[in-house]
């Protein structure tokens, strides 16, 4: 009896959007109650609703709130701002998920995701070596065997030579890189300890146990069993890439000392060791390839394995080998002296090379598919994935240049570095990335202009249709003004294909120029410009100076940014926000990119909303608010069918279409959002002309006015009326619940539902003969 009443309940689950809030806020009552989870994430209603199912008579016409509280999962404490230094791997791992609707193109898909994450591979190798650039080639071996540069420094003195070339038992060579060394190997140790404790916390997290309906077959990824449990694969490619840090670390101090016991011809002892480690690092290389490129995801399944061979003695071999690296650079040579650059100064060449064919190669594989799918709202027609990659590899190159720079400035001193021969500076490759910058600005510029021009052409567009819209009221022109470009900046969302299109083909083709450049000359821009015509050589010494201060800058504002976030709380929230956007997916292409906060979130809810209706059998109206809307969606993509025809759906400012279903559309593409809304029990949708990230569903035929709610009014009020007597405030994104059309349409879809709620199956029922009789079939219209 006590089930048949609280059938009668309903249950509205909140979930909050991007940058986070508190319970209170959530349910408009400073007294709450966390009902399930923990400090991380959790559940939770005001205190007077905890026995709500029990009085199901209180809550007639209206239903029980309950708040999922999930920010911690991004923005909790000041370390996760930290994590803005692994920026290029989350970024690099979003391209992952951006190719287009491959329609069962298996081997087309496997071919995109194998070349996104050899590109995640590159960034690692990039990473590691930009520390062993400044720790062991302008460090160890070109300030600390350099009189000049090293006197002064105390700190280096241990390792510096005299006036003569000669110093203590530390100053050789081979023993400086062994020790400069640790620098680059704490840093992989750093990257392998955040990925494992997270891994532990996210990818490790339980699934709701999956029941597969045959009748139902999933229309989307995400709707499969093993979509948000991504253990074996992060644990797989975590190793992968530990080994390759190490293996880099191992590369930069080895071959330097393999060189010179060939070109010098001491002891042929030395040389068959130098010639064994080489054969070693080839060997270990191609291991890793191997392993990076042997299989992607496991989604059809909940894949609990784990290659713990694999997963131990990858990075354990590798760790050896740099050991015995480190043992045979230290051999005694008393000859060998430092001078110039480091040898391996091609490196970086080599890295930019792979970086730029593997872009190449993914591109031409994201046309091929688009081809086929044609898909008209796909960002960039297709190629949203190979232009954000490109975006990655660009900001890998601009953190490890940056640093770099200022290292080799600050050990210069007054000196020029790259311009003396005092000291040789870093390679000239990264001399010649900072030069393309100043360009790479003005392109930025132009596209900057012309969307000026077009927002404020929109403003005159709005300005002159926006008194339709409040009839009856006196015109004001400012605010007019304000509404009209409230609007038209709002609608600078749509146009970010654009922005990131042509940043990405212009970084491509001036990063090509770049490296040819630095290949074809050896010399930095100024000085491979000597002897042009006057107006060449003035631009490329001036691009090169303000390069090389941009790169720097910018490096020094994105470092301090994070350091500002660690102490202040503020400006912690708005570096959160930008995880919650772009830490939704699970980490497929990069073990060391910030974890998926999705992976623990979307189990959460799944979990409540099986269990709560498996226990009451009442009704649920899932309301999610921004990124909390694109959760709910994963959410009951995850539950059994016959669970899901028991919620009802209602989003408010939902990037579902407007960000994720154009730049993500092999997951959330037109396809899939269509199949949501035939297989939840209703679904409405409300948005604003004056938000800038949620927008309509956009469903084709009928299914687009049964979700899509026309546009709020915002502000509720034009003027000063007798239900607003202030001036109201223009919302944009927030505040939905503020508009009297969100209780309506709350009521609507809970009185919609009421009549198509399964009766209680007996104990000992199947699940599936229990809801026949109540469920929605394939009509899924929603309330309108």
């Amino acid at each position: 009896m006590e089930r048949d009443t609280a059938a009668e309940t309903a249950l509205e689950l909140l979930v909050h959007g991007v940058g986070g809030t508190t319970p209170a806020a959530m349910l408009d009552d400073p007294r709450t109650v966390r009902v399930s989870g923990d400090d991380t994430a959790a559940v939770y209603r005001r205190a007077a609703d905890v026995d709500a199912e029990k009085r199901p008579d209180d809550y007639r016409g209206k239903p029980v709130p309950e708040a999922y509280v999930w920010c911690n999962l991004t923005s909790g404490n000041g370390s996760r701002a930290l994590w803005l230094l692994l920026l290029p791997f989350m970024v690099v791992n979003l391209a992952h998920w951006m190719r287009p609707d491959a329609h069962r193109r298996t081997r087309t898909v496997r071919a995109y995701g194998l070349l996104v994450r050899l590109a995640g591979l590159s960034l690692t190798v990039l990473l590691v070596a930009a520390a062993c650039e400044v720790a062991l080639d302008l460090t160890a071996w070109q300030c600390a065997g350099t009189h000049a540069c090293a006197e002064g420094r105390s700190w280096l003195g241990f390792l510096a030579v005299d006036a003569h070339g000669h110093g203590g038992w530390w100053s050789q060579p081979g023993r400086r890189l062994a020790l400069a060394a640790a620098v680059p190997t704490a840093l992989t140790a750093l990257l392998w300890y955040l990925s494992h404790r997270t891994w532990s916390a996210y990818e490790s997290q339980q699934p709701l146990p999956h029941q597969p309906d045959p009748d139902e077959a999933p229309t989307t990824a995400l709707g499969r069993p093993g979509f948000w449990y991504g253990r074996r694969l992060v644990a797989r490619l975590r190793a992968a890439h530990t080994a390759a840090g190490l293996l880099t670390v191992a590369a930069a101090v080895g071959t330097s000392a393999a060189r010179f016991d060939r070109e010098s011809g001491g002891p042929a002892l030395l040389d068959v060791l130098g010639r064994l480690l080489d054969g070693a690092l080839v060997v270990g290389a191609v291991i890793v390839i191997w392993v990076v490129c042997r299989r992607g995801r496991s989604e059809h399944k909940i894949d609990r394995t784990l290659d713990r061979t694999l997963v131990r003695r990858l990075p354990a071999a590798a760790l050896t080998l740099l050991v015995l690296t480190f043992l045979y650079a230290g051999w005694s040579r008393p000859e060998w002296r430092s001078h110039g650059r480091l040898p391996g100064d091609a490196t970086f060449g080599g890295i930019v090379l792979v970086q730029g064919a593997l872009i190449v190669a993914l591109a031409l594989v994201a046309h091929a598919i688009h081809r086929r799918a044609r898909d008209s709202r796909a960002a960039l027609r297709g190629l949203g994935g190979p232009a954000t990659a490109m975006l990655a590899c660009a900001l890998g190159g601009v953190m490890s240049g940056g640093v770099a720079q200022r290292v080799a400035d600050w050990l210069d001193g007054p000196g020029t570095p790259g311009a003396d021969r005092t000291f040789a500076g870093p390679p000239v490759l990264l001399s010649w990335q900072a030069s393309v910058i100043p360009p790479l600005l003005v392109a930025v510029a132009v596209v900057c202009a012309i969307l000026a021009v077009r927002t404020l052409r929109l403003k005159r567009i709005e300005a002159a249709t926006l008194p339709t819209e409040y009839p009856g009221e006196p015109e004001d022109a400012a605010r007019t003004s304000r509404i009209a470009g409230t609007r038209a900046r709002a609608a600078l969302t749509d146009q970010a294909p654009m922005i990131i299109g042509v940043v990405s083909a212009v970084t491509l083709f001036l990063g090509a120029g770049a490296l040819v450049g630095a290949w074809a000359t050896h010399q930095v821009p100024g000085r491979a410009a000597q002897g042009a015509p006057d107006i060449v050589e003035g631009a490329a010494q001036t691009a090169q100076a303000m390069g090389s201060w941009l790169i720097g800058l910018g490096f020094i504002l994105f470092v301090t940014w994070g350091r500002r976030a660690y102490r202040d709380a503020s400006a912690r929230r708005t570096i959160g926000i930008l995880w919650d956007v772009g830490t939704f997916w699970p980490r497929a292409a990069h073990p060391f990119a910030p974890p998926c906060y999705a992976e623990r979130a979307v189990p959460d809810l799944t979990w409540r909303m099986a269990t709560w209706t498996r226990t009451t059998g009442g009704r649920l109206v899932l309301s999610g608010h921004s990124q909390g809307s694109v959760l709910a969606a994963a959410a009951a993509w995850q539950l059994h069918p016959t669970v899901r025809r028991r919620v009802a759906l209602l989003t408010y400012g939902s990037p579902l279409e407007r960000l994720y279903g154009r730049w993500f559309p092999a997951h959330f593409g037109r396809e899939a959002l269509t199949a949501l809304h035939r297989q939840v029990d209703c679904w409405r949708n409300l948005y604003r002309k004056t938000d800038p990230i949620g927008g309509p569903v956009r469903l084709p035929g009928e299914s687009g006015p049964q979700v899509d709610h026309p546009p709020l009014k915002d502000p509720l009020a034009y003027g000063r009326t007798e239900q607003h007597p202030l001036p109201a405030a223009i919302l944009g994104h927030s505040d939905y619940q503020a508009d009297p059309v969100f209780a309506e349409e709350r009521a609507r879809l809970l009185a919609r539902l009421r009549p198509e709620v399964p009766a209680p199956r007996p104990d000992g029922e199947a699940p599936e003969a229990a809801e026949s009789a109540g469920s929605q079939g394939s009509s899924g219209r929603s309330a309108s």
